[in-house]
């Protein structure tokens, strides 16, 4: 059980730092214009972004959780874990306003239906 929530922060780690990198790049597209700026300049918003540099750093902290599963448990049966932040991220992108279609959420439903079938392996 232990292991399992070791896995489920590192899954809860990757969707915040998706849904980070995602308000990042939203707050640059608005806020940085298109045309002809210079290396810097276009790198500079990148660099210094808020939501970037925390996004970033909640995957590093993430994977690094995720040594602690693999340390203990074999590939094959953690991997598949992953699935769930398709969930996780229907979920808060639902939450944010964000379109999840029944398409999108029969799909979801299909990959936990697999996490279960692997966990239950």
């Amino acid at each position: 059980m232990k292991v399992f929530l070791l896995a489920l922060t590192s899954i809860v780690l990757s969707v915040t730092a998706q849904f980070a990198l995602k308000a990042g790049m939203t707050e640059i597209k608005a806020a940085v214009p298109s045309g002809g700026s210079s290396g810097m300049q276009m790198l500079l918003p990148f660099v210094t972004n808020k939501f970037l540099i925390a996004g970033f750093m909640l995957y590093g902290l993430g994977a690094i959780v995720w040594l602690g599963v693999l340390a203990k448990w074999d590939v094959s049966k953690a991997y598949p874990l992953v699935g769930l932040g398709f969930l996780l991220s229907a979920l808060v992108g639902f939450a944010l306003g964000e379109s999840v279609t029944v398409i999108r959420g029969l799909g979801v439903l299909l990959i936990i239906s697999g996490v279960l079938m692997v966990g239950m392996s």
